[in-house]
């Protein structure tokens, strides 16, 4: 991914931590032998069909996922992915469990437990600190839209999960997956590799099969990294279709929460259950915005006739893996029916870089300043000035590893009022739309376009920051566009996804193109914790 930005910005969450969590894992450590768990790669269908027909109920569904979590996140590998765990998980299902038996299911996510990063507002008794020690025992006075929705949906918030500080918009440095309260997420699949951010800790959850689904939030690559890098199906929706009233906010041209599973259709029928208009958040009431039943999507011939466009400039040449994988998966979608047009350049790629910060500067000001300017009277930051002061008050917790110069930016940043803001702005918008995707399109009549999503997890290190280099986010970030990323092989066991990305409210058939390649392919596979890379094979 570009590494201009603060590798991969997105949105965050939490668990507490003792300093030796702070620390790079130690490359010997082994996984500890875990309790019976029958609910490995287990599916949504699988979870409602247990419980209708009695062989599980919502109840034994959390023991299995919270006893996973305390053997693999808490012991055993120590992923360090989920910030808490839900104290009222099991009272709930209890209580989902009384409503199956006199009412029957409540909707179509009844009694799936689900992660959500922890700068999703929920209104209970868990945490929404963005991995923040500054937002310690913050509690929201109400859930997140989205949290509304995906209870009305009869889902259970199974706890919060570890993210990138402050969704990675704070030091120049940063190490993805690393935050104040919980520590240093690690990578299933080699636990000295990165988790990606800034949704690592949902990612490497979903991934290790900690809870059913996952719930990130993206600005440009958060969602879509970490699900790249572990093997994960993650869906960031246009700008618009879900809210994003009740998130701790970044950009608000570019933020988005979206589903991370390990599925085409776990990840669609979440995202269903997800989507709304919110009269709090005006992006969803946009007259040209377009919901659809993306259930109906799921066919395996859904690549017969499609034009799938490859730009090749800007989205390879960073990772010889990353190639390899994505060449085979292009040669297996025209096998699959698919009509492929090579190349299929993005005009103007790479050239919005840096006025897509300069954006992001200016609205990450005023967007945390609100959310801060609205927690209660006993919230220890109301402002971002406030969080500023915290971290230096409390460097040796905060800013041991890498500083916050993100966010001294932003607060020099004046009022969106400004020329140098609108101007950015516009620019970004036109070179990213109209000069960009839709231009590609429209010239080469195209259904979507592919790419490899990132190159393969590098290894952690807290003392440089993260070398992520090369990715395919920045277009469809951006232009705030839909971008689904699917498993497509892996380097050396490190997994690598491709990205389907396309024009603005274009989920559907997205979901269509990307399941049937996923049905033909079927490269998902579960994580075994190694402590490092073997390099002698695949």
């Amino acid at each position: 991914m570009k590494r201009s930005l603060p590798a991969l910005v997105c949105l965050a969450l939490a668990i507490g931590c003792s300093t030796d969590q702070n620390q790079p894992p130690p490359a010997e450590s082994r996984p500890a032998a875990a309790a019976p768990f029958d609910l490995e790669e287990t599916t949504i269908a699988t979870l409602l069909n247990d419980q209708e027909s009695g062989r599980r109920t919502a109840r034994s569904i959390v023991e299995q996922y919270l006893a996973r979590i305390e053997a693999i996140d808490r012991s055993g590998p120590t992923l360090r992915s989920v910030l808490e765990v839900n104290p009222e998980a099991l009272a709930i299902a209890d209580a989902l469990d009384a409503e199956r038996k006199t009412k029957g299911p409540r909707g179509p996510l009844h009694g799936v437990p689900i992660l959500i990063k922890d700068n999703i507002d929920t209104a209970d008794r868990m945490t929404t600190s963005a991995g923040s020690l500054a937002l310690e025992g913050s509690i929201a006075a109400r859930d997140a839209f989205i949290v509304e929705r995906m209870r009305a949906a009869g889902a259970i918030v199974l706890g919060k999960t570890n993210m990138s500080e402050w969704a990675n918009l704070r030091g120049t440095h940063s190490t993805s997956g690393w935050s104040g309260r919980g520590g240093l997420v690690r990578n299933p699949y080699a636990l000295d590799r990165n988790a990606c951010g800034s949704s690592s800790g949902t990612g490497a959850a979903v991934a290790a099969n900690l809870g059913a689904v996952g719930v990130g939030t993206e600005t440009d690559g958060s969602i879509l990294c970490p699900s790249s890098i572990g093997a994960l199906v993650g869906i960031k929706p246009t700008v618009g279709l879900l809210s994003r009233s009740g998130i701790i906010p970044i950009s608000s041209t570019q933020d988005t929460a979206g589903p991370m599973a390990r599925t085409v259709e776990d990840a669609a029928i979440l995202l269903q259950a997800l989507a709304g208009s919110d009269p709090r958040d005006p992006a969803t009431v946009n007259p040209r915005r377009r919901q659809e039943e993306y259930h109906a999507a799921f066919d395996v011939n859904g690549l017969q006739g499609a034009r799938i466009g490859v730009p090749r400039a800007k989205f390879f040449g960073y990772s010889d893996g990353a190639d390899a994988i994505a060449n085979a998966a292009i040669a297996r979608l025209k096998e699959l029916g698919a009509v492929i047009v090579d190349p299929a350049d993005i005009p103007n790629a790479g050239t919005f870089d840096d006025d897509e910060m300069e954006v992001m500067l200016y609205e990450y000001k005023v967007g945390l300043n609100s959310y801060l300017g609205a927690l209660g009277p006993s919230a220890k930051v109301h402002s971002l000035d406030d969080v500023i002061a915290f971290n230096e008050a409390n460097r040796s917790r905060e800013l041991q590893f890498f500083n916050q110069e993100y966010l001294l930016r932003a607060q020099k940043k004046g009022p969106p009022t400004d020329k140098a803001y609108r101007d950015a702005l516009a620019k970004n918008t036109r070179l990213s739309r109209k000069d960009g995707i839709d231009a590609v399109m429209d010239r080469l009549h195209l259904d979507a376009l592919v790419a490899p999503t990132v190159g393969p997890a590098w290894l952690t290190d807290l003392v440089t920051g993260d070398t992520v280099a090369g990715g395919s986010t920045g277009p469809a970030a951006v232009a705030g566009y839909p971008s689904i990323t699917v498993p497509a092989g892996d380097v050396f066991g490190l997994p690598v996804g491709l990205s389907f990305f396309g024009r603005a409210w274009s989920e559907a058939l997205l979901i269509k193109l990307a399941y049937a390649y996923e049905q033909g392919t079927k490269h998902r596979h579960p994580p075994t914790f190694p402590p490092t890379v073997a390099l002698n094979g695949r």
